[in-house]
Formats: C-alpha cells, structure tokens, sequence
C-alpha cells in the first residue's frame, strides 16, 4: 500500500468513525428528547376548580376540541380547548346576545351546545322579567365551526301547557331525539320535577311530557328557602329535581340530576332506564336510593352539583364535570365554579362517581 492509499483508508475509517458516532449520538438526544417528551405529558397536572366561576358548566366533544359553556346571565358564551385541564386560558367568544325586550333577554342559565345533522345547537333557560318566565330557547348556527357562522334563534321549546322550564339536555337514542329538563307541575314554584319528552325536530317536542322523577326521597328533601327571598313573594320550601344530564354506557342509559337547593346541601341522584319497553314511560325508570355524589367538606367541597360527562381525548377515560362552591355559605352565586375528575363504573354497569376531590394536583384528562 502506498502512502497515498494509506491517507486515504485512514480518511475513509475516520469518516465511518465519526459517521456512527453522529448516528448514535443523534439516536441518543432524540431518545432523550422523546423521553423528555414523555415524561412532561406525564407529569402535566392541574388542580379544581379549573376556572374560577363557572355555574351548570357543560361540555360536549367533537373533531378534536372541547366545547363547553356555563351561566353568565346575560349571553352565551362559548369556549373551546384541546384538553379540559387547560380551559382557564381557553379561546373564547360571546356567540350570542339576545336583543332587549325579548321573553328571553334576562336570566340566561345552563347553555348547552350539541351538534346534530351537522348543525349546532344552544339549549338555553331565560326569562323576560322574573323567575316565574323561565323557558327554554334554542338558538341554531349552520356552520361547522360553531365559533363563526351566525347563531339564530329557532324559538321557545316547551310542552304545550307552556309550563316553567329550566335546564334542558338533549340526545340522540336508538335514532330518537329526546330532551330532559326540570319544570313544575303547574303554574306555582314549591317542587321542580325532571320531564322526558321525545323531539320531532332538536327545536320542536312531539307529544307531551312525562314526568319521570319528583323529590320524594328523604336525602332530596331539603327545601327550607331563605327568609329575605320568602319577603320577596318565593315560598318557604322548594323541593328540586333539576339540572338532568344524559348518561350513556354500552347499552345502559342513565340520567344524572341535581337535588335539593343550590343554597343548601345540592348533591346528585341517578335516574336508570331497565332498557327495556318506552323510554317515555316513567315505570321504566328506576331512582337511585341514595344520593351517589355528594359533598365533601373535608375536602373543601360545597354543593356540588349540575354534572356533566365527557372522555379523555384518548378514549381511555370517563371524566365527570360539575360546579361547586368554596364554601357552605356561597348559595347560587358566581362564586360556583367548574371542577373536573375521573369516574369509573360499578360491576353492574352503573356509574360510581366517588367523591369531590380536593384542591390537589391530578394528572391532566389523557391526550392523543
């Protein structure tokens, strides 16, 4: 070998030498990176309440976002995030304002937003003046981005008695839309009950209501209203069924309601459907004998209730959302705020929601 092929063989290994150092090198920080990676997304937390004020917040998942709202009282507005965890800093927008001087321009409560036929839709409780013109609105948005597009409202819906109604939720069921909400018996406040009615269209009932839940167990009992309120014309007790949210697992269906007051001890009960015969019949509905989410002072947990339910982003788990209060002498204010936790099922396919979780770090909803 001269020594001209000698240099060049010696460059030649050299080249490879450095070569695979470079390669391993690069496989190590990426394996370091990704492991970084990982570890940060493992390690993400968040602690309740994940916004400061929220009451009846809502939330409904679709194409990679979540959609959520709660009361403001005086428009709707909506926002919009990847992950639950994060919805403090969320991007959001006042969808709709209604104008002065409508039956329902005053005391906008627990907005909803569902999609169906590739429309969206706003379920909303408002009144004109006072409590007893509570009605339920729909408002409609064409477009598939429900933060553009115009919202426009599709009218009161309601039973053809046109009773006082709050807190409507709807779905779709075996190809049927049905609506739940809280509404009284007759013309006078002192015991709101929970009504199922099936939808012919998501802005119009087909057929009457049916009554499929009313305060009548010991533990949804408490009503005593406070004596300012009474000097104001309210009764002295109110018994409440209210706030009802679809629950759907495999092939049971449940409902998840709010009882007692918001100023008192509000807790949730569970309404279960056998699934069998009509949905629409109340005989086919069975009350838990319990509350099955109640408060948890211990943990600075007040009055919790008007929950909802979504899964992580990844499918793997079920989270439940709900509103409570710092405090047992907060009542129905604004300071009535969005907490998030997961839940997991019993062995007979019933929810088991344990209990409000305190102000502690808990890993993030799982992503994608």
């Amino acid at each position: 070998m001269n020594p001209a092929q000698a240099r060049n063989g010696l460059y030649a290994s050299t080249h490879c030498f450095y070569l695979i150092y470079f390669w391993k090198a690069s496989c190590f920080f990426a394996l370091l990176l990704l492991g970084t990676s990982f570890a940060t997304q493992a390690q993400r937390t968040f602690t309740n309440p994940i916004k400061s004020s929220g009451p009846d917040p809502w939330v409904v998942q679709k194409d990679g976002w979540y959609y959520y709202m709660n009361t403001t009282g005086r428009n709707l507005t909506l926002w919009r995030t990847r992950n639950m965890a994060d919805l403090a800093t969320a991007e959001s927008k006042i969808v709709y304002t209604p104008p002065v001087g409508q039956p329902y321009s005053k005391e906008l409560w627990a907005p909803e937003i569902h999609s169906f036929n590739n429309r969206w839709y706003i379920y909303f409780s408002a009144d004109s003046l006072n409590n007893l013109s509570h009605r339920v609105w729909v408002v409609e948005n064409t477009s598939p981005d429900p933060m553009q597009g115009e919202w426009v409202m599709k009218g009161k819906i309601g039973d053809k008695g046109d009773h006082w109604a709050i807190d409507m939720s709807v779905i779709e069921y075996k190809g049927t839309l049905y609506a739940a909400w809280s509404g009284w018996e007759g013309p006078k406040n002192g015991r709101q009950d929970i009504y199922l009615a099936r939808l012919k269209n998501p802005w119009t009932l087909d057929g009457d209501r049916v009554k499929i839940s009313q305060p009548d167990q010991a533990w949804e009992m408490h009503g005593d209203v406070p004596q300012e309120w009474q000097k104001n014309g309210e009764v002295p007790k109110i018994y409440v069924n209210e706030g009802p949210e679809f629950l759907r697992h495999n092939d049971r269906l449940f409902i998840v309601y709010s009882a007692n007051a918001c100023w008192l001890d509000y807790c949730l009960g569970l309404l279960t459907y056998n699934g069998k015969g009509d949905i629409l019949n109340p005989k086919n509905w069975t009350k838990s004998k319990k509350p099955v989410f109640v408060q948890a002072p211990e943990n600075g947990v007040w009055a919790p209730g008007h929950g909802g339910f979504f899964r992580s982003a990844d499918g793997s788990q079920d989270w439940m959302i709900y509103h409570a209060n710092p405090s047992a002498t907060d009542g129905c204010g604004n300071r009535r705020a969005p907490h998030i936790q997961p839940f997991t099922w019993n062995a007979d396919g019933s929810p088991d929601f344990g209990k409000p979780v305190a102000n502690v770090p808990m890993p993030v909803p799982a992503e994608k």
